[in-house]
């Protein structure tokens, strides 16, 4: 079985034939919303808003602890989270997909680890390399077949929203080394990686961030949603190849 968590723009999965809808209770309370099971081209697939039905959750309330227990709870093969992020690097300009293999932790104030409490012994987790190498390989060669072009590399910088960044901030993050901006980025990663989940990010490039490109005065929010809508049909259509690839 393979888990997708969606962002932003991928509140549903239209191309999945939905069997049921699950509520998974969890040690860490209830996740986002409902579990939607059912089969893409054929294999079991398993699917989460990570803002809820609706879109309701700001980046920085989401439980992100309950999200991936429940996960953890079906023993996918592969997590894919998809993400909508704001371009730092130039050459990624609104509906381009990335695949990043670095993130750094801006947020705070969130519950960022599942060893937490009295009972649980000091545990350090190593994540020099923070998404699952062999499940970026599997999105790229996806990607491949389905002749959409992913950028492979690149740093996610993880702030803590709801709102969008400053200008300053963004030269900050540049020279911090981030290429793409996002708010869902953490504690998501790391708690995949606690639990051992192949855990893996697809993040979109909705818009330029702050200051950079066309946004240099403002950020048009009504241009990102047209943006969003279009670049997911790429989403969808790597998805759909992904399955495929890893049902072979």
């Amino acid at each position: 079985m393979l888990a997708i968590i969606g962002g932003s723009g991928l509140t549903q999965l239209s191309c999945l034939e939905i069997s049921h809808r699950q509520i998974i209770r969890t040690p860490y309370g209830e996740p986002s919303g409902p579990l939607t099971f059912g089969k893409l081209n054929g294999e079991d697939i398993v699917f989460l808003a990570r803002h809820g039905h609706g879109h309701t959750i700001p980046p920085h309330a989401i439980n992100y602890r309950a999200n991936l227990w429940a996960l953890h709870s079906l023993k996918p093969a592969h997590v894919i989270a998809v993400a909508s992020v704001g371009g730092i690097r130039a050459d990624l300009t609104p509906g381009k997909l990335i695949l990043p293999d670095q993130i750094v932790d801006y947020t705070h104030g969130r519950n960022f680890t599942f060893f937490d409490g009295k009972d649980q012994p000091v545990t350090h987790i190593d994540f020099t390399w923070p998404y699952c190498q062999q499940t970026r390989e599997l999105l790229l060669q996806a990607a491949k077949h389905a002749g959409q072009t992913v950028a492979d590399g690149g740093v996610y910088a993880a702030m803590q929203g709801p709102r969008l960044e400053t200008a300053a901030e963004i030269n900050r993050l540049e020279r911090d080394g981030a290429d793409i901006v996002g708010m869902t980025g953490m504690p998501e990663t790391v708690l995949a990686r606690e639990i051992g989940l192949n855990y893996a990010t697809l993040a979109v490039v909705a818009n330029h961030a702050a200051g950079r490109g066309t946004n240099k005065n403002a950020i048009p929010l009504k241009e990102i949603y047209v943006v969003l809508e279009q670049a997911m049909i790429k989403v969808r259509n790597i998805l759909e190849h992904l399955v495929r690839c890893h049902g072979h």
